[in-house]
C-alpha cells in the first residue's frame, strides 16, 4: 500500500482493510455468535451487535441501554484478550457480603479483584494497597499494580453512586469496604444484584440470603393408645408453625416483617432473606390449618404426611412426636403406628395373632401374620388390601377377623361367589348369623318387620353383589357397617362405575379389599382400590397420574415407583405361592402342554368364521374393526373347545372335540 499522506491515515487504510476482510470472511461463511435460546433484551442486544459485525452493513439500530450494555460487554472481552495476549493480569472486579450472626452487628461489603481465568486466585483492595504476595500473585508481577489500582479506582467511580450504602467508598483514600447498616441492608440486596450485573462486577454473599423460603409445618403426637380396649388413640394433635428450614419463625418476627413489609428476617441466629407476599401467604395458610386440621384422623394424618413427601413448596411438612404418655398398646407407643405405616411393616414384622376360640379350624402361620396386620390397621380406623394368591386363604383369615369384630359386617362380591362365602362362613364362623341379600325376597329396610338383621346385629354377616349394591344404595348405605369387604375388588378397579361409586358411598369403621390382581393393565386401577378402602390416601386420580402413573408407566420413572411402593406398602399385603416359606411342604408346580387335534367339524367351523372375519375387516375401519376382531377370536376360542360351546345349542359332546377327547385320555 502507498501513500503520500501521514502514518495515522496508513493505520486508518489498514483497518478498514482488515474490517473489511474479516467481515467478508464472517459473511461467507454465515458466522453467527452461539448465545443461546434466550430472548432478554439484553441477548438480544448482543444478538443483534455480534450479527453487524458479519454483515456488510455494519450498522446496529436502536440506541437503548442494552445495546450500550452490549457493546461495552464486547470492547471489555476485546480488551481481555488484549491483555491476556500482552501478558498483562486480567483481573474483574468483585464485592463480598459478608454478614454477622449478632443482629446488631453492622454488614460489610468488601472489595475484591479475581483473575478472569481462575477463580481461585483473588485478593482483596486491601492486599492490594498493602502491595503483599497476595496481589503480587494476582497482578502477575509488580511491574502490574498499578493496573489493579486503577481497576479499584475504575469500579468504585461506577458502583458508588449507583448502589445503596456504598457512598463511603468514594471517600476513602484507599477504599477496601464499607459498613451496611440494617436499615439500608435490603435496600442494598433489592439493586446491588441487578446493577452490579449490569456493570460485570460479581456478587457473592450466604446463598440463603438470596432463596430461601417459608414454609408451614406441624409438629402431630398422636393420642395415646389405651391398653384396656387394646386400641390406638383415635386423632393426633397438630401444632403448625411457620419454618424456615428446621427453625421456627417466632410471632415477633413475623409481626414485624408483616408490618414492615420487611424481606430480612433474624431467626435461629442467622439472618435470612424472605419474600414478604409468601410469607403473607404462608401465615394465611397457617391460619386455615389451625383452624381446621388441629385435631386430624389416622388417615388424614397419613395423608398429610404423604402430602408433604410429594407435595410443592406450598405442601405443609409434617413430623411425628411422641405423646408424653407411659401407655402403649403391645408394647407400641402412641406414635410408633404412625412411624410403622410411614415405612411401610412389612410382613416379616407383624406378630403371628392366633384366631379366636370360636374359630372353627387352624389358620396356617402366614394366615396369622394376615390377621395381625388387618387387627392393626382397624386399631386405628384403616382399610387395606390383601392380595395373596388364590388358594393363600384371604377368606378364612378375613372371617377371623370379622369374628373379632362385633358387626353387622358387609361381603359385597359377584354373584359366582355369593355362595362360597355362606358356606366358608358356615364351615369356620358358624356362630356369624350370614344372611344372603340378593333375589326378590331380599330384605328393603331397617325396620322389624323388613329388617336386613333378624337377630343380634353383632353378629351379623351380610352378603351381597356388585350389581345389586348400587341399586339398593338407600337400604344399605343407611347402616354404619363395622367392615365392609370387597371380595374380587378388581370389580371396582374403575372408579367410574356404578358399583365403585356406590362402595364409596357405604359408611364403615374399616373397608378391605380382597384381591389376587391389584394391578392388572394400569396404576389407576391400583389407586381405585386403595381410595375406595382408604379415601384421599393417594389424593385425586389426576394427581396420581402426573406423580405416578404417566412416569412409571410411560417413562420407567424408578423413583416414582419407590416413592409409591413405600406409600402404598403398609396397606397392600400380598404374598405369593412361589414364597417357600409360606407352604414348604407344596411341591413345585409341573406344567405339561398337551396337544390336541381339531376334529373335522371343529376346523370347518373355524374355518368359517376366519373366512367371515376376513370378508367383513375389508369393510370396516377403526373401533369396528377392532371390534371384530376380537369377536371373531372369542369365537375362535369356543370352537377350540367344543362346537357346542361356539352353537350354544346343548347338542351332545362326545365324539366332536378334539380337546374333549385327549382331555378323557388324561
Amino acid at each position: 500500500i502507498c501513500t503520500a499522506g501521514s502514518s495515522a491515515d496508513a493505520t486508518s487504510i489498514y483497518g478498514q482493510l482488515t474490517d473489511g476482510i474479516a467481515r467478508s470472511f464472517l459473511h461467507q461463511y454465515g458466522w453467527k455468535a452461539d448465545l443461546g435460546r434466550q430472548r432478554t433484551p439484553a441477548v438480544q442486544a448482543l444478538r443483534a451487535t455480534f450479527g453487524a459485525l458479519a454483515k456488510p452493513d455494519h450498522v446496529v439500530r436502536g440506541g437503548t441501554e442494552e445495546f450500550d450494555n452490549a457493546l461495552r460487554h464486547l470492547r471489555d472481552e476485546l480488551d481481555r484478550h488484549r491483555r491476556r495476549v500482552g501478558g498483562e493480569p486480567v483481573v474483574v472486579p468483585r464485592l463480598r457480603l459478608v454478614i454477622s450472626d449478632d443482629p446488631h452487628d453492622p454488614w460489610i461489603v468488601r472489595l475484591e479483584l479475581v483473575d478472569d481465568s481462575d477463580a481461585a486466585r483473588w485478593c482483596s483492595a486491601n492486599d492490594v494497597w498493602e502491595r503483599n504476595d497476595t496481589a503480587l500473585e494476582v497482578s502477575k508481577g509488580e511491574q502490574h499494580l498499578d493496573l489493579l489500582v486503577e481497576l479499584i479506582g475504575a469500579t468504585v467511580e461506577q458502583i458508588a453512586s449507583i448502589v445503596p450504602g456504598l457512598a463511603d467508598l468514594a471517600v476513602q483514600h484507599e477504599p477496601t469496604q464499607v459498613e451496611l447498616d440494617l436499615d439500608v441492608a435490603e435496600d442494598f440486596l433489592d439493586v446491588a444484584p441487578v446493577e452490579l450485573q449490569r456493570l460485570g462486577v460479581e456478587l457473592i454473599g450466604p446463598e440463603r440470603l438470596i432463596r430461601t423460603k417459608v414454609n408451614v409445618a406441624g409438629e402431630a403426637t398422636p393420642s395415646p393408645a389405651d391398653d384396656r380396649k387394646k386400641q390406638f388413640g383415635k386423632e393426633a394433635l397438630v401444632d403448625w408453625k411457620l419454618v424456615i428450614g428446621d427453625e421456627e419463625i417466632s410471632e415477633a418476627e413475623i409481626a414485624r416483617a408483616e408490618q414492615a413489609g420487611a424481606t430480612l428476617l433474624h431467626t435461629g441466629h442467622r439472618w435470612v432473606r424472605i419474600d414478604a407476599d409468601e410469607l403473607r401467604r404462608k401465615r394465611a395458610k397457617l391460619t386455615e390449618l389451625k383452624a381446621t386440621k388441629s385435631e386430624v384422623t389416622p388417615l388424614e394424618l397419613l395423608r398429610l404426611a404423604n402430602d408433604s413427601e410429594l407435595g410443592d413448596d406450598d405442601t405443609p411438612a409434617i413430623s411425628i412426636h411422641d405423646a408424653d404418655d407411659s401407655a402403649s398398646t403391645a408394647g407400641m407407643s402412641s406414635a410408633d403406628w404412625v412411624r410403622d405405616l410411614l415405612a411401610g411393616l412389612p410382613d416379616e414384622r407383624l406378630d403371628e395373632t392366633h384366631e379366636s376360640p370360636e374359630f372353627v379350624g387352624e389358620l396356617r402361620h402366614y394366615q396369622r401374620r394376615a390377621l395381625s396386620w388387618l387387627q392393626f390397621l382397624a386399631k386405628l380406623g384403616l382399610g387395606g388390601c390383601l392380595a395373596d394368591d388364590m388358594g393363600l386363604g384371604k377368606t378364612a383369615t378375613t372371617l377371623a377377623h370379622l369374628l373379632e369384630r362385633p358387626g353387622p359386617h358387609l361381603v359385597v362380591c359377584p354373584l359366582s361367589v355369593v355362595r362360597n362365602w355362606s358356606q366358608e362362613a358356615a364351615r369356620f364362623t358358624p356362630k356369624l348369623d350370614v344372611k344372603i341379600h340378593h333375589g326378590a325376597n331380599r330384605a328393603h329396610g331397617l325396620h322389624d318387620d323388613d329388617s336386613l338383621f333378624e337377630s343380634d346385629p353383632e353378629r351379623q354377616l351380610v352378603i351381597t353383589t356388585y350389581g345389586l349394591l348400587p341399586r339398593d344404595l338407600e337400604h344399605l348405605g343407611a347402616v354404619d357397617w363395622s367392615t365392609v369387604v370387597l371380595d374380587e375388588a378388581q370389580m371396582v378397579k374403575n372408579p367410574n362405575t356404578k358399583a365403585a361409586r356406590a362402595v364409596r358411598q357405604l359408611r364403615a369403621g374399616q373397608k378391605l379389599a380382597l384381591t389376587g390382581t391389584p394391578v392388572e393393565n394400569r396404576l389407576s386401577e391400583l389407586w381405585s382400590i386403595l381410595d375406595a378402602v382408604n379415601p384421599g390416601l393417594l389424593g385425586g386420580l389426576q394427581k396420581f397420574r402426573e406423580q405416578f402413573g404417566t412416569p412409571i408407566e410411560r417413562y420407567g420413572d424408578e423413583v416414582a415407583a419407590a416413592r409409591l411402593r413405600r406409600i402404598t406398602q403398609p396397606f397392600i399385603l400380598r404374598r405369593t405361592k412361589a414364597d417357600k416359606r409360606l407352604l414348604p411342604d407344596l411341591p413345585d408346580k409341573i406344567e405339561q402342554i398337551a396337544y390336541a387335534k381339531l376334529t373335522r367339524e371343529q376346523a370347518t367351523l373355524y374355518q368359517q368364521v376366519v373366512d367371515q372375519l376376513l370378508a367383513d375387516a375389508e369393510q370396516a375401519k377403526g373401533m369396528r374393526r377392532r371390534g371384530l376382531v376380537l369377536a371373531a377370536l372369542m369365537r375362535l376360542k369356543q370352537i377350540c373347545n367344543h362346537p357346542a360351546h361356539a352353537l350354544g345349542d346343548g347338542s351332545r359332546l362326545a365324539g366332536r372335540s378334539g380337546k374333549l377327547t385327549r382331555f378323557d385320555e388324561l
